[in-house]
């Protein structure tokens, strides 16, 4: 059993990250600015809190807690939510403080949280990757404050990798549009619709590229990188995604109709294919996510099976890419 510090541990991800890495049997220490009630922490978790940006601080925690292990997660969640220079510096402070803290203490594991968003989807000047599905080889493109943060974050972890050589060992991870479990159940997600309305209403998941993951997932993932750090190259960074796309229609027809230009770079993309590549994921670690919207999706009574809708297309532009970029994340916390 190992002792894993997971900052963000309150947040929307977090909760099912700190519940996953408790139930695979580790001791987790979950910290955030804000306590949650006792009596909704699984056993084998400890909570403490504390602003990770005061000075000290994050040494302190990681003094007093001894982990093994350290998984990052907070940060300002939302594109745009804060003033573009408060995301930056919020976020990278966040990711330098943690990760330098860890480092100075030798604890032997660190892992970070990254963002799709990092490829500059949504970008007003347009975007095109070079090939679908995009993998950890595109190029990245961030053109907001949060998205570069977020790269910064990666950047990070390998400068430390650099310069520790194999005496730590690092990784980063982009977890795809995160789905909680209170949400396949029927909750609205952050942009306020429910999953059955975003499958139904394609235009409501173009933005994201229809990527998605299932926050139990990865937890999963997690538990497995972090048992597997020391077997493979230092310093990596995974797409963490679903094996299938949010939409009940091939990408190969749905991406044209709203990412310009990109017939011919989709048309690979049959069948439940993402756009999101998780085969690095795979052949590194041996992960496989276990949900998709298809097994984890509640039925209510009545309700009309799920089923190829007329597109409302709006190709994504200069007008309404900020609400893409915010469409296009939902997995990191709040610090």
């Amino acid at each position: 059993m190992s002792r894993i510090f997971v900052t963000g541990g309150s947040g929307r991800l977090g909760r099912s990250v700190v519940a996953g890495l408790a139930a695979a049997g580790h001791h987790v220490i979950s910290v955030d600015r804000d306590a949650v009630p006792a009596a909704q922490l699984p056993d084998g978790v400890e909570q403490r809190t504390g602003d990770l940006l005061e000075p000290g601080e994050p040494l302190r925690l990681l003094r007093e807690t001894t982990p093994d292990a350290v998984v990052h997660l907070a940060a300002i969640a939302v594109p745009f939510s804060e003033p573009e220079d408060v995301i930056f510096s919020t976020n990278t402070r966040l990711a330098y403080a943690v990760i330098s803290a860890a480092t100075e203490l030798r604890i032997g594991k660190i892992i970070t949280a990254s963002s799709p968003t990092v490829m500059g989807y949504g970008s007003p000047a347009g975007w095109l990757p070079d090939s679908f599905p995009v993998d950890e080889a595109t190029t990245p493109r961030p053109w907001n404050a949060y998205a570069l943060s977020k790269l910064i974050a990666e950047q990070t972890v390998q400068m430390f990798a650099a310069a520790q050589g194999d005496s730590i060992r690092y990784a980063a991870f982009r977890p795809c549009y995160v789905i909680s479990p209170e949400e396949w159940a029927g909750a609205p997600t952050q942009q306020g619709h429910t999953l059955r309305e975003r499958l139904a209403d394609p235009a409501l998941s173009a933005p994201a590229l229809f990527n998605y993951v299932d926050a139990r997932d990865v937890a999963d993932f997690l538990d497995l990188l972090l048992a597997k750090m020391d077997t493979i190259p230092n310093g990596q960074t995974f797409f963490v995604g679903a094996a299938d796309a949010l939409a009940t229609s091939p990408l190969s027809e749905l991406m044209p109709q709203f990412l310009p230009g990109s017939s011919h770079l989709a048309a690979g993309l049959t069948g439940t294919s993402p756009a999101f590549s998780i085969a690095k994921a795979r052949e590194l670690l041996g992960w496989e996510p276990r949900r998709s919207w298809r097994t984890e999706l509640a039925e209510p009574k009545g309700a009309s099976p799920l089923h190829a809708q007329p597109l409302h297309a709006q190709p994504l532009n200069d007008e309404n890419s900020a609400a893409l970029v915010a469409a296009g994340t939902g997995s990191k916390e709040t610090p």
